[in-house]
This record gives C-alpha cells, sequence and structure tokens, in this order.
C-alpha cells in the first residue's frame, strides 16, 4: 500500500513539475543600436512592454552614423533606429551593404542654431555656418538653407553639394563637420546646422532655441532597420509594432514637446 502511495506521488510530482517548466517563456534577445537621444531613451521606454512579449530588448548607443549601420551588416546587431532612408539608401550603395527599412518611428527635424544671432534675419553677410559632411545630410541642409531664403540651388532634385549653390546673396561660408561635433563648435562659429538627436544631447530646445527648422512635412523620418530578409522576423516585427504603438506616440509627443514628432 505504502509502495503504491508513493507511486503515486512521485507520478503527481512528475507531472507538476513538466507543467511548470512548460509554462516558461523562453525569451528573445533583440540586440538594438541606437543613438543616445531620443532613439535610446525610446527604446529604453518600451523594454517593459517587450519583456512582457518575451523579447529581451538590448540596446547599444552609438556617437556615431556609421558603426551602428556596419554592426547590423555583420550581424553584430540585429536592428538600429537612428537614421532616416536617405542616410541608408546612401551607406548602402558606398558600402556595399543590404538594410532595408521595417518601419518608420519619427521625425526629427533638422535646425539652425547660434549663439551670436537670435534670428535669421541678423545673420550678417561672410558669416560662418558649420554643416554636417555626410552627402545626405548636407543634401538636407542645403535644401533647407534653400527654403529659407539664404542660397539658391541650381534644382532640389537628387543629392547635393556645395557646389549646387547657384546663388549665395550673403556670401555665406560652409564649414563640413561630422555631425556630432557641430553643437561643440557652435561658440566657434556663426551659425550651426544640428541633426536635433545632437541637438538635444547639448541641451538644445530645438522648438526654442533655433534660428529655423524644417516643418513637420519632413521627408526625413527615422527608422527601424535591419539587414535584407529579417524584416520578416517575429521578433523584429513586434519591436515594430511597439515602436509604432499609441503609448509610444503619446510618450514622445509629451517628452520632446515638438522636438521630436511621430511619423505614425
Amino acid at each position: 500500500m505504502k509502495k503504491w502511495w508513493f507511486g503515486l506521488l512521485s507520478l503527481v510530482l512528475l507531472l507538476g513539475t513538466a507543467a511548470c517548466g512548460g509554462g516558461s517563456q523562453e525569451k528573445t534577445t533583440l540586440r538594438v543600436g541606437a543613438t543616445q537621444v531620443p532613439h535610446a531613451e525610446i527604446l529604453n521606454h518600451i523594454k517593459p512592454t517587450l519583456e512582457k512579449e518575451g523579447i529581451q530588448l538590448e540596446v547599444r548607443v552609438f556617437q556615431d552614423y556609421v558603426l551602428p549601420n556596419k554592426a547590423v551588416e555583420e550581424g553584430e546587431l540585429d536592428a538600429n533606429y537612428f537614421q532616416h532612408i536617405p542616410w541608408m539608401e546612401s551607406t548602402n550603395k558606398e558600402q556595399g551593404w543590404h538594410l532595408v527599412k521595417v518601419t518608420g518611428v519619427h521625425i526629427e527635424p533638422m535646425g539652425a542654431y547660434s549663439k551670436k544671432y537670435k534670428s535669421k534675419e541678423e545673420i550678417p553677410d561672410g558669416a560662418t555656418v558649420a554643416i554636417p559632411n555626410a552627402t545626405s545630410e548636407m543634401t538636407r541642409v542645403l535644401l533647407l538653407l534653400d527654403q529659407q531664403g539664404l542660397i539658391k540651388l541650381d534644382n532640389r532634385d537628387g543629392d547635393k553639394t556645395l557646389q549646387n549653390i547657384q546663388s549665395n546673396p550673403k556670401k555665406l561660408k560652409f564649414k563640413a563637420l561630422e555631425p556630432a561635433i557641430l553643437p561643440r563648435v557652435l561658440d566657434q562659429v556663426d551659425v550651426a546646422v544640428i541633426n536635433t538627436n545632437y541637438a538635444l544631447q547639448a541641451k538644445l530646445n530645438p522648438v526654442k532655441d533655433s534660428l529655423f527648422i524644417e516643418d513637420k512635412n519632413s521627408p526625413y523620418v527615422n527608422v527601424l532597420a535591419v539587414k535584407k530578409s529579417n524584416e520578416k522576423d517575429p521578433a523584429i516585427q513586434k519591436l515594430a509594432e511597439v515602436l509604432t504603438s499609441p503609448e509610444v506616440k503619446k510618450f514622445i509627443e509629451e517628452k520632446y514637446n515638438g522636438a521630436v514628432v511621430p511619423a505614425f
């Protein structure tokens, strides 16, 4: 009799253990590269939500625009979130990489800043203007300056360089630098046109501090990107879904007060 009860108890314990083991959820780790502000902040905000979905989000912060793409191309990262499509397409072409967009998340309106002047009208003749040195970013800046009437381009189609400036009535002098350096040279130049993520890191408010800024119709939407063929991965799709949720839209609008604009 004792043997019978002992055997029954052992069976119940075994089944209970199996049931507990079967109910546990195996987590998937996603390694995502991002620049600090606002991309990493947004990703860190959604970590708890993804955790509930069985996804462990590992955010790796970068201070440049090249290494995050290299890391995705080489498989060191599963995805990145820091760039707009013109930049991605430009680096794909230049480096022979194969990154693709999964979803668009937000727009960071690029703005012009100065420690010397309070408005566009105050910019003097011969002023030195610091701008990003990358092709796609330079195109974006020149289109903005053209829109503001500070220069006139030969046309607004395709990539632009300084050679495409047809008219420069103020005789502005341009200094092309790495994007991350631009906030640091504000006191050395008359004006600097700065990407919003670097402006925010430097405690500049794009809405309040800029002389002028891109409007909400900017085509430079920041995207979640992966290496081609990985865009349908279930964990990546879940990340994209959470990144474009109403909760994230509210977070962006409340935290950045118009300096970062949801694109969904």
